[in-house]
């Protein structure tokens, strides 16, 4: 194969997630619900992600057939042409997008599939997978733009889709508040991205803008602009992916139903920022000191969330949180130019992270929507299945060998190590360390210690327990697609992307002993956890100072209210109730009313009487014959 091929499939993979949106959106808005329709909506909603992924494959095997790195392109239609200037709705696919294609598809089509059993039931299920599929297919859409314009209008779609489905039990005003608030925050970061990509344009952008035209100029531009278009390309990446300070958005949007929790968590919207600075790899490695506030934010990132887990009791905002603390990582690789390190925990962080969002929304909906873990408990023996998968997974997030996350988690830290920064690299281990207490913490609680209650989980549909052992089986062996040298592997996966990464030589012995330091400090968290939750597990109550701000998170929230929620809302009341209400409508209020005052004294002269009339005749005649009197000299 060539090393640039057209592939219409691009196009079909694209088009069937948004086709389907599209034929769901009008079904639900033409015809009354019936069980038969449903059973309509759940084949047309898993129809595409499914054929979808299918064609992901394909296109995978043609990536796979040459050893250099191909590029397969198709350009679905001219969109702005402005003399030379051109830019397309093309698609493009390398090793990167490929890698991705796969991730948004395959595990996108279990969650569709999970989402037929638990949305079962819903009053408005054909509009559900409508923006269900529109979701998936805007993330698509992201991945697989050939140039940052298209990549955006995918950024901001996927903005919109999220914004759809946090708020989707929208009848609880808390829920419409969680969703707003995730599109604002969204907002924020893409604020600096559009900028970032505006001054980006203004430097490489006289010809063509796809990836590679600005890879090929970018080298040639003053470094200090390529620092401040990296610094401002990372700001959208903090928003979408929920780094610090744009983070609190993330919480709160467990509000939406979990399958919609476990799509964005696991395999669209949070890792786009993680894909989209992996995508200008050639512009980050012009500006290291960028590379390295990003990994630092990142670290920074992966502390704090995993300290606020530790504190949480709702099962899903400890999921959430975890999220958070695992993109810190991917942003800890790509940041130090481990690109190829980063997008292998993306990977396997699919797996393992959508099997503990989707074995949540089982044990949920088996208890009739209870998600504090302190009000669970003893459910191995009741969700045998539930139970191992969300072992698989726990284990895969922990960093504990053989499973996913141990390669993907430690290819990260031994980087950071061998790079020489050892500060950021001793803050994953703390975190490794926090991970695996905060996640058995969940996994003991709910699953292994005695419950209070006699709770009996309802059963289980096939669509929502067959997916967790596939996701299991994924988040089991994923890892074994980037095994390190140091454990006889060829790290396939990392070969494969063709990401220029910063090679940095550390030795196997060394990186042996890293890599089972760092399953010694997991394995602390786990004894720690089993040792107070295993039994009789206790609500963290604690009274001390650090306690209460860990479990209010830091009061973070009432912080931003403080400084910007509230200031602005005054600023909006001044320029509403004052600005915009007194001084320029008063100002626009005099101004009518002096046009209407002399309108009344104009409408006294012209009062429709014959007399006043005649009189204003001799009044100008005389005044005219004075005048002209006056000109003669009297």
């Amino acid at each position: 194969m060539s090393a640039t091929a057209s592939m219409p499939v691009l196009g079909w993979i694209l088009l069937l997630p948004f086709a389907g949106a599209l034929i769901l959106g009008l079904l639900h808005l033409t015809f009354p619900r019936t069980k038969k329709l449903d059973n309509l909506y759940a084949a047309i909603g898993v129809a595409g992600p499914v054929f979808a992924a299918l064609l992901s494959f394909l296109v995978l095997d043609r990536l796979l057939e040459t050893d250099h790195a191909p590029l397969c392109r198709h350009t679905l239609f001219q969109w702005i042409a402005i003399g030379d200037f051109k830019i397309g709705v093309t698609l493009a696919a390398d090793m990167l997008s490929g890698i991705m294609l796969f991730i948004v598809t395959f595990v996108g089509s279990l969650i569709h599939i999970y989402a037929v059993g638990y949305m079962w039931g819903e009053k408005s299920f054909g509009k559900f997978f409508a923006y269900f599929n529109f979701f998936l297919g805007s993330m698509l859409l992201l991945v697989l733009a050939d140039n940052p314009i298209i990549m955006f209008v995918g950024w901001e779609l996927v903005g919109l889709a999220s914004y759809l489905l946090i708020g989707w039990y929208y009848d609880d005003p808390a829920n419409v508040k969680a969703a707003n608030k995730a599109f604002i925050l969204n907002r924020v970061g893409d604020f600096g991205f559009i900028s970032g990509l505006g001054l980006l344009f203004a430097l490489v952008g006289s010809g063509g803008f796809d990836f590679s035209d600005i890879a090929a100029h970018i080298g040639s531009v003053d470094p200090k602009m390529v620092w401040l278009v990296g610094m401002l390309l990372f700001v959208g990446a903090m928003g979408k992916s929920a780094q610090i300070p744009l983070y609190v958005w993330l919480p709160d949007a467990m509000a939406g139903p979990t399958p919609v929790s476990a799509l964005i968590h696991a395999a669209t919207m949070v890792t786009a920022g993680v894909y989209m600075v992996a995508r200008f790899a050639f512009l980050y490695n012009l500006v290291p000191d960028v590379g390295v506030f990003i990994a630092s934010i990142g670290a920074a990132s992966a502390l704090l969330a995993a300290l606020f887990a530790c504190y949480q009791s709702d099962i899903k905002k400890i999921l959430a949180y975890s999220t958070m603390s695992q993109l810190g990582y991917m942003f800890i690789g790509v940041g130090l130019g481990a690109y190829s390190s980063g997008i292998f925990h993306l990977f396997t962080h699919a797996f393992f992270k959508a099997l503990l969002f989707m074995g949540a929304g089982a044990v949920i909906i088996a208890l009739h929507h209870e998600q504090n873990i302190f009000k669970m408990g003893g459910l191995q023996k009741k969700m045998g299945l539930v139970t191992l998968t969300m072992l698989v997974a726990t284990l895969a997030i922990s960093g504990i060998p053989p499973f996913a996350g141990f390669f993907s988690k430690d290819a990260i830290l031994a980087h950071a190590f061998a790079s020489q920064h050892y500060m950021i690299w001793a803050i994953g281990v703390a975190t490794a360390y926090l991970t695996a207490y905060y996640m058995f913490r969940l996994f003991f609680v709910v699953f292994v210690a005695p419950s209070g209650k006699n709770q009996e989980p309802d059963r289980l549909p096939k669509t929502v327990t067959w997916p967790l052992v596939v996701l299991a089986a994924g988040s089991a062996i994923a890892g074994l697609f980037g095994v390190p040298e140091a454990y006889g592997g060829e790290n396939w996966l990392g070969t494969l992307m063709h990401l220029p990464d910063r090679n940095l030589h550390l030795g196997t012995g060394e990186e042996f002993l890293l890599d089972m330091f760092n399953v010694i400090v997991a394995s602390a968290g786990i004894y720690v956890a089993y040792r107070l939750f295993a039994r009789s597990p206790k609500e963290a109550n604690g009274s001390a100072a650090w306690q209460t701000l860990l479990r209010h998170t830091l009061y973070i929230d009432t912080l931003y209210e403080t400084l910007f929620v509230k200031p602005l809302r005054g600023l909006s009341f001044l320029f509403d109730k004052i600005v915009d209400n007194r001084i320029i409508d008063g100002i626009i209020g005099m101004t009518v009313g002096g046009y209407r005052f002399m309108a009344g004294g104009f409408a006294l002269l012209q009062n429709g009487s014959v007399r006043w009339y005649a009189l204003y005749i001799m009044a100008g005649v005389g005044g005219l014959s004075l005048y002209i009197l006056q000109s003669m000299g009297g």
